[in-house]
């Protein structure tokens, strides 16, 4: 039987927010008001959003993003779950599916800085503030001489405690910065050749229950088709790997005509070594290409990634 409003969760951050809305504007352009009355957005508190000090991989790691509202999914509480993908697990929880995605959003990292400094020109010594090794190891390339320190809250908190001193510099996602309209805080954009973004970062994940076929068929509706090849070649390196927040690793896919071209970088857990793989394939083996790449990377560091 259809269903007469749907309601989407989400966590009820203004960025989270701003991605259930996006959401919930695709879903009402695909469907007659015939079959549906509205579409709500229902607020769920996670346990990342709680605890805002702590690094995730010490609290429990990405799945503290998510598995409350998807919690909520499971006991029939909310239709869809909206999730930025990057925060997600590598493997799907059991009864749920992951195969909506809208379309990818830029998935550069920007640097922020106090007067507006080039991360070259950070002076000696100052603190940039991450929440991910991936970003810690991969700025060490460039700047060993700088202080990496663990910083945690939404992006307005984080652009706050920098104004307020407590860090010379931060580094985020340019997706965030822009759908938050907050352009004008940019100090430098990185190219993803100078640092690899988390896998599927900028996508906005659309996750329902394995056997509600009539929202499979709605999702299926808005799903964008490029960003979801692109999906299953990154995703699938963390999915071989077996990823976790405490894993180094980033991965980027482009597409070019009818071939994906996948680059993606590990390091060792002290950060010590760097292992990189790029491959390209037939667009409609994406899908393999990840697994691929994957395995070349997990060969090549021989474990030293985990614990």
């Amino acid at each position: 039987m259809k269903s007469k409003k749907i309601i989407i969760g989400s966590r009820g951050s203004k960025l989270a927010l701003i991605y259930a809305e996006k959401a919930r504007e695709k879903i009402l352009k695909i469907t007659s008001k015939n079959d549906i009355e509205d579409v709500l957005i229902k607020k769920i508190t996670t346990t990342g959003d709680l605890n805002q000090k702590d690094r995730l991989s010490d609290i429990g790691g990405k799945g503290l993003f998510s598995k409350q509202i998807e919690n909520e999914l499971l006991k029939n509480q909310i239709h869809i779950a909206v999730h930025a993908l990057k925060d997600m697990p590598s493997e799907e929880t059991n009864g749920l599916i992951t195969n909506c995605f809208l379309a990818r959003n830029d998935p550069r990292e920007v640097l922020i800085s106090r007067d507006k400094k080039k991360f070259i020109d950070l002076d000696k010594n100052s603190i940039v503030g991450t929440s991910s090794f991936r970003r810690e190891f991969q700025l060490k390339k460039f700047r060993s001489d700088l202080n990496y320190k663990l910083i945690r809250g939404n992006v307005d908190t984080r652009i706050k405690k920098m104004k307020e001193k407590s860090y010379d510099a931060i580094i985020l996602s340019l997706a965030g910065i822009n759908s938050l309209n907050l352009e004008n805080n940019i100090s430098q954009i990185f190219s993803v050749n100078e640092l690899i973004p988390s896998a599927g970062q900028g996508v906005i994940a659309l996750q329902c229950r394995k056997n509600d076929n009539y929202i499979i068929e709605i999702l299926n509706k808005i799903n964008d088709e490029k960003t979801f090849q692109r999906v299953q070649a990154e995703r699938n390196v963390l999915k071989v790997l077996e990823g976790d927040c405490e894993t180094a690793v980033g991965a980027i896919s482009t597409i070019d005509n009818d071939k994906i071209i996948l680059e993606a970088e590990l390091f060792s857990l002290d950060g010590s070594k760097r292992f990189y793989h790029k491959e390209s394939d037939n667009i409609n083996k994406a899908f393999k290409l990840g697994l691929k790449v994957g395995e070349i990377l997990k060969k090549e560091s021989k474990g030293t990634y985990k614990r």
